[in-house]
């Protein structure tokens, strides 16, 4: 027997499940998608506010930065340049003042934070869909971790409630804020609520999909809902509606210095270059100004949802994530395939990403799309 047959013959049983991969060369302008001569509207892409594609913000971008270097090392030896801390500083006037430290990417960012933090005296208290960036992460430490039920607070006091005792030095609460798979999202102010009923809970919220979308300023459900000041760990990332890489951590500033200390991935990695960083901060500060984008986007979601819901099928989102659950793996891939025959990309989601039985097209909503896309879309499901 080769030693190759093992993956060969999980590759196949991928196939026969219906949950078979490959990677699709494209090509984008806009909010269309051309795979191999078919034009599609792009439903599929994490850029929210429609900035990936901005060319006049490039063309503006690339006039004032002309002479960045590339990096060749980690912060902590020469890739500590000037476009991080301005950037950093940035961040920390624009959430309150609470000190900011960046990362390479989102998923690095939630592998590395969580191990550091965590000993043998630490509970995490998880919930049941979070992203799984998230979960490696909480593997890969020491802490002891337990899942509560999707967006249930009551069953969330339970478990602190059990394990509050001198066993434990800290709980932290980890979710994210919009889920990346269902749409919907977490009760903040009632996480926050429940974390100051107990002294030894910490607060861990993923911003990935609500910056830039969330906020009067596009700083993610944390400022909506203006609990900013009391998570202890809040991310997010700057590969989605900022149209870059990285991720970012909001903390307090003792927090910042023990992670430059401790933080396995951030010691040991290369620093971003600086006109990744130096882009991720001009989109920044172009984000914040751009209300009329996020208003739009929310309106499309909600039009959405609506007419999905009228449809018959099941929608749990409140976002501009609206997925529709299918269940089986073959049927969703065969929707997807229809729909993109009929001009629209949209990608079928299945397990593990999701639960078994629970496969779904996901709609990824996005500023440049209009109104009578959605009728469109709607006019053939």
């Amino acid at each position: 027997m080769s030693l190759l047959d093992f993956y060969e013959q999980a590759l196949t049983v991928l196939k026969q499940q219906g949950n078979y991969r490959q990677l699709t060369q494209y090509q984008q302008q806009g909010k269309w998608l051309t795979i191999a001569s078919k034009r599609m509207l792009n439903l599929s892409s994490n850029d929210y506010l429609g900035l990936a594609e901005h060319s006049e913000l490039k063309q503006k971008f690339f006039e004032q930065n002309e002479s960045l270097m590339t990096s060749s090392s980690s912060r902590l030896l020469t890739g500590n340049f000037e476009e991080y801390t301005c950037l950093e500083s940035t961040l920390s006037d624009a959430f309150q003042g609470r000190s900011a430290l960046l990362f390479n990417s989102g998923y690095h960012m939630n592998i590395g934070i969580l191990p550091a933090l965590c000993n043998s005296k630490t509970l995490i208290l998880a919930d049941k869909l979070i992203h799984a960036s998230m979960i490696d992460g909480i593997r890969l430490s020491a802490a002891t971790y337990v899942r509560y039920r999707h967006n249930d607070l009551n069953h969330l006091k339970q478990l602190i409630e059990k394990y509050h005792d001198d066993e434990i030095e800290r709980i932290i609460v980890v979710t994210e804020s919009v889920f990346s798979m269902d749409g919907d999202e977490a009760d903040l102010q009632g996480l926050v609520a429940l974390k100051q009923q107990f002294n030894k809970v910490m607060l861990y919220v993923d911003e990935a999909h609500a910056i830039g979308v969330r906020g009067q300023r596009g700083l993610g459900c944390a400022e909506q809902y203006a609990v900013i000041e009391h998570i202890d760990f809040l991310v997010g990332t700057f590969g989605k509606a900022l149209a870059s890489v990285g991720g970012y951590l909001i903390c307090d500033e003792v927090i910042k210095l023990y992670l430059i200390n401790t933080m396995r991935p951030l010691v040991f990695s290369t620093a971003l270059p600086p006109v990744n960083v130096a882009w991720t901060h001009f989109m920044f500060e172009q984000m914040q100004s751009m209300s009329t984008q996020r208003q739009h986007l929310h309106q499309l979601s909600q039009d959405l949802k609506q007419q999905v819901l009228a449809k018959g099928y099941v929608c749990p989102s409140s976002s501009h994530l609206v997925p529709i659950v299918i269940g089986e793996n073959d049927q969703t891939v065969q929707k997807s395939k229809q729909l993109q025959d009929l001009g629209f990309y949209i990608m079928p989601v299945r397990p593990p990403t999701v639960p078994k039985h629970q496969a779904r097209l996901r709609i990824s909503l996005t500023a440049s799309i209009q109104k009578q896309d959605v009728f469109d879309l709607v006019d053939i499901l």
